[in-house]
């Protein structure tokens, strides 16, 4: 009998997981994320300032969307190099798909504006005033403002031989007019254009002396359609239409040719604002005529048009969401605590020889790491600073502390990412003032994104040099860590500070492969790392003991970490993946992936932690990590991945992880076919929201 059933499992056929079935589509998951996004702004347990932010934040992920993503399948299409995702889906279908979808989703944005936002924040006294709703003393107010104020810099453009389709800049507020009669020269094309002066704001406070209370705003694209015709004078204008360029802005450069990083970066940043076109938004009562005639200018086709019902940039609403002064109308203020093992301490070095610190953002303030490389600038037992910076911001304490011990003459190293998507401008200028203070500023290794965020201190303590190391799973910016979910371990564990200083000397010179003890890195051991992990816990399932997987990352696409993820749960492994945006794993299918699960939490704050958790037959193994599960990150980036050993740490990292797991409050499940579903609790449950419940542990 034994051998019969032996015979049976062996001929059983296996399962061929490259299957395009056992993958979801990489953009089209990306369009769920941001659906479930726009959601949050339906979603009255958000103050109705915060709502009105999800739903810009909604259009900012939209822009980026069609400037990188759909960008890159239009240029495989434009070169005839279509290439299939493991889903298996040509790129040509994903784009219709990408339209429909997009066209859905934009109409129901659409409706949340102007059926719920508009109406509840007017019952806020916070009003956007269309045109017809003006009254006289407005009016007036509004032309005295177009005639000083815009009229002066607005060129509109008349459309005929001498005056060429002008070159637009991507995401610029447009106007196409509709004209009747002759200009002075007997010219009578009877098109033109209206570029809105990029250095206006496109939205407008209407002082209160000519309100009747409250917040009231107007657009700049509404007083640009009142006053029109002032800018045809002698010509009637039939109409006047807005509309909006999106185009490839991805950054790209051919690093064969590329001597110097930064001046061939500097180059292709002026030529993302002029990209191939891949979007055009116009008003909805544009007539056919008109938006037809756009598209030729752009090449696109009407599969490229989408056609909206209020202002075509609604990313501008933000303004109004973060500035106006209603405090009742968004979340209250948080106070994140500082740990007691740092909080007061004069001696930062000491406090950490004590133990290592590990802080999770923003339930636990920034302000150690910060005060950590302050101190080191003004120690003078400190020799020498590396750190990596990916985006730091405008104004960085950060920076700040690393130019003052450059002046100081300490040898201070930066690792500065140029790459860093849509930051790289500021970045450049990061780099000229490093190097003006005498820092050593390298731009890590070309073709690799330094994607890893790490900070080394090499301190002379009694006559013996020890290091101090941070690594996080968030960037060195203050501003996010208020607003992303991040973890920071700040160490001077010996091996852990020891594998840091040689990721530093990899990025910074040339060799070979270091060996290193406690790290993995990318892209060199953190992807095998990662096999041996999750096959050691199919391994432990196989022969009748536990195997349990907690991943928590922002995307999921690695085919080669999914099909591991299947078998193991093929083994019986239990998998439970927290993804806050793309994912390509199927959980759920019969045989392959019935033991994993995939959720997406979404709330107040941007989920960002990387955190990798391991069973390990209960003696847990949980690390953090710069890196998603994605090919980028495990094959093409520079990425720590760090383990998190204290045991009493070990116990809060995962009590966490089971926190969102609990969380019944802002949690979607994948399903099958690719959507997700909000998580309702059973009327006897209480609430869990993973993130309320945070703040309120490490509230002050």
């Amino acid at each position: 009998m034994s051998t019969s059933s032996s015979q049976d499992i062996t001929e059983k056929p296996s399962i061929d997981l490259n299957s395009p079935e056992f993958y979801f589509n990489r953009e089209l998951s990306h369009m769920q994320f941001n659906k479930r996004v726009l959601e949050q702004a339906l979603d009255k347990s958000h103050p109705l300032l915060n709502r009105l932010m999800f739903l810009c934040i909604f259009s900012s992920n939209l822009d980026e969307f069609f400037e990188v993503r759909v960008a890159s399948l239009k240029k495989q299409m434009a070169f005839s190099r279509e290439i299939p995702g493991p889903d298996g889906t040509p790129p040509s279908e994903v784009l219709e798909q990408v339209h429909h979808l997009t066209v859905q989703t934009v109409e129901h944005q659409y409706k949340v504006l102007n059926d719920h936002l508009f109406p509840e924040l007017a019952k806020e006294n916070i009003r956007f005033i269309r045109r017809g709703d003006w009254n006289a003393a407005q009016k007036k107010w509004v032309k005295k403002y177009f005639e000083e104020e815009i009229q002066p810099v607005i060129s509109p453009i008349g459309l005929d031989p001498s005056h060429p389709f002008p070159r637009l800049v991507n995401k610029s507020l447009n106007f196409i007019v509709d004209l009747e009669g002759k200009d002075a020269f007997g010219r009578n094309t009877g098109l033109a254009l209206i570029p809105a002066p990029r250095s206006l704001p496109r939205l407008n406070r209407i002082p209160d002396e000519f309100c009747d209370g409250g917040d009231n705003y107007v657009f700049l694209s509404s007083m640009i359609h009142q006053f029109a015709d002032d800018l045809f004078p002698g010509m009637k204008v039939k109409g006047c239409y807005q509309f909006r360029l999106t185009r490839n802005a991805d950054l790209t450069f051919d690093k064969e040719d590329a001597t110097d990083l930064a001046s061939a970066l500097q180059d292709e940043l002026h030529a993302r604002h002029y990209g191939d076109a891949v979007r055009l938004e116009v008003a909805d009562n544009c007539p056919d005529e008109l938006w037809q005639f756009l598209l030729v200018k752009f090449n696109l086709t009407e599969q490229d048009l989408y056609r909206v019902n209020g202002p075509v940039n609604l990313h501008r609403l933000m303004a109004v969401a973060a500035e106006a002064k209603r405090p009742e109308l968004r979340y209250p203020i948080f106070t994140p605590s500082i740990p007691k093992g740092l909080k007061g301490k004069k001696d930062f070095f000491e406090a950490i020889k004590k133990s290592d610190q590990l802080l999770l953002h923003p339930f636990q303030s920034f302000t150690p790491v910060v005060d950590l490389i302050r101190t080191a600038a003004k120690d003078p037992d400190v020799l020498a600073i590396k750190q990596t910076l990916y985006r730091t911001g405008a104004k960085s304490e950060i920076v700040d502390a690393l130019v003052e011990a450059a002046r100081k003459s300490k040898e201070v190293t930066v690792v500065i990412e140029l790459r860093a998507r849509f930051d790289e401008e500021e970045n450049l200028r990061l780099a000229n003032r490093l190097q003006e203070a005498g820092a050593v500023v390298v731009y890590g290794v070309v073709g690799y994104k330094t994607h890893a965020k790490m900070m080394l201190i090499v301190r002379r303590e009694n006559k013996k040099l020890r290091r101090y190391a941070h690594l996080g799973t968030g960037n060195y910016h203050a501003g996010n860590a208020r607003l992303y979910t991040d973890y920071s371990l700040i160490t001077c564990d010996k091996d852990i500070t020891e594998d840091v200083h040689k990721v530093f000397q990899q990025l910074t010179g040339m060799g070979k492969t270091l060996s290193i003890k406690k790290l993995f890195h990318a892209p060199f051991t953190l992807h095998k790392g990662l096999f041996s992990l999750i096959s050691a816990e199919a391994e432990f399932a196989k022969s009748g003991k536990e195997g349990r997987i907690i991943v928590k990352v922002n995307s999921l696409t690695e085919p080669k970490i999914i099909q591991a993820l299947y078998k193991a749960s093929q083994a019986g492994v239990k998998i439970d993946c927290i993804v806050r945006g793309t994912c390509r794993i199927v959980p759920g299918i019969p045989g392959v992936s019935e033991n994993i699960q995939v959720r997406s939490n979404i709330g107040r704050y941007l989920e960002h932690t990387r955190v990798y958790y391991f069973g390990n037959n209960g003696e847990t193994r949980i690390f953090g990590s710069s890196a998603d599960w994605m090919e980028r990150n495990l094959l093409n980036r520079v990425e720590v991945c760090f383990p998190i050993e204290n045991e009493k740490w070990v116990r809060r990292v995962t009590e966490e992880l089971n926190l969102y797991l609990q969380d019944n409050c802002q949690s979607w499940l994948l399903q099958r076919d690719g959507s997700y579903v909000k998580i309702v609790k059973n009327e006897e449950d209480e609430d869990c929201n993973a993130q309320k419940i945070l703040m309120e542990k490490f509230s002050i």
